[in-house]
């Protein structure tokens, strides 16, 4: 800057004998410079933005200019303190407040451009799976803190204030509440960490260790929450979901679930009928999928039947119960028309009389 100073001033060499009109002179130079660059991005910028097909770049150039735009007065502003000959603690007093302003105008520009970035970043939820509507707020929040932060540290180094006390003790007031909130920040961690790694999604059907299995309706920071078949709602903190083992009926490339329907037919019965009847029922489902297409398997000899199982897949895990209702009752219906014994456990007793016995004594 001091550079950039006496540059100046020896630009304007003639009227040395004159700061105050040099510095004035300073000031409209840059006043002209500064429109000049507000007219740059308001304009010839915002018009080449404005071809694209988002609207994104436009509301951010709209945001931008300003902070040029003050940017460049303050330079022409230092400049002219420079120029004038002011007392050493006059002119870094000055100097603070003209970087105090220009720090509130990119604070200013830094919340807003983050809000307009996060807003649109959640309107594209299959691209950025992060920023959704439960946790924008939250990210809002975050960056708002952080800036106001970085803002403040940058007006006390403006102005010559040792921050390292206060850094040292924001340290220890932090170290304390974490120790504090030591539940809600490992949950609030797990939160971050499971809409990084994306293992389930809204709208997927879990299954975790402890036996429940619903639909994820929400993820939130603190909680998942799971809606059940018999409609109640579980939820689950973040902390117990990112170190449980979770099933994901819905998970991988393809969206379709495999089910089975499982029947035992008499010994004795024609394996090749009962097949193309099996066959036949899931291929006649309205909610069973033509591919992949269906499939009997002869699973094995049981005690009292032959077991086989219907494979089927679906579009939604969601609809396994009620496929598998329709296909059980399907199967009931065919093998009674067509006289397969379904079978049912069936035991021999044998009656011995014990050796050396006699009746009398019984």
């Amino acid at each position: 800057m001091e550079r950039l100073v006496n540059a100046v001033t020896e630009s304007f060499a003639f009227l040395q004998p004159y700061p105050y009109l040099t510095a004035l002179i300073v000031i409209a130079v840059f006043l002209v410079l500064a429109k000049l660059v507000d007219i740059i991005f308001s304009r010839i910028i915002a018009r080449i933005v404005a071809r694209t097909s988002t609207r994104v770049d436009d509301h951010f150039i709209a945001l931008l200019h300003r902070p040029i735009f003050m940017t460049v007065m303050s330079v022409g502003l230092f400049i002219a303190t420079g120029i004038i000959d002011l007392e050493a603690s006059l002119r870094g007093t000055v100097a603070a407040i003209i970087q105090t302003l220009l720090i509130l105008v990119w604070v200013i520009f830094a919340l807003r451009a983050s809000a307009l970035l996060l807003t649109a970043m959640s309107r594209q939820q299959r691209r950025f799976e992060f920023v959704q509507p439960t946790t924008a707020p939250l990210l809002r929040n975050a960056a708002a803190v952080l800036l106001f932060l970085a803002g403040v540290y940058a007006i006390m180094v403006a102005w010559g204030i040792n921050v390292t006390g206060l850094v040292a003790s924001a340290g220890i007031v932090g170290l304390a509440l974490s120790f504090a909130a030591q539940d809600t920040l490992s949950n609030l961690f797990a939160g971050v960490a499971i809409l990084a790694d994306k293992p389930y999604r809204i709208g997927d059907v879990i299954i975790i260790d402890g036996g429940e299995r619903g639909e994820v309706t929400h993820i939130g920071l603190r909680s998942t929450r799971l809606l059940t078949r018999d409609d109640v709602e579980i939820s689950i903190p973040n902390s117990v979901m990112g170190n449980a083992k979770i099933i994901n009926e819905a998970g991988g490339p393809p969206r379709r679930f495999r089910i089975r329907a499982s029947v035992g037919v008499a010994y004795g019965s024609d394996i090749d009928t009962v097949m193309q009847i099996l066959e036949r029922i899931g291929q006649d489902q309205a909610n069973v999928l033509s591919d992949p297409a269906p499939r009997v398997r002869f699973r094995q000899f049981g005690e009292s039947s032959l077991d086989f199982d219907l494979l089927c897949w679906i579009d939604e895990p969601v609809k396994q119960g009620l496929v598998v209702h329709e296909l059980n009752c399907e199967i009931y219906r065919k093998f009674a028309e067509s006289g397969i014994q379904i079978p049912f456990p069936q035991r021999d007793l044998h009656l011995k009389e014990m050796p050396g016995r006699t009746d009398e004594a019984l």
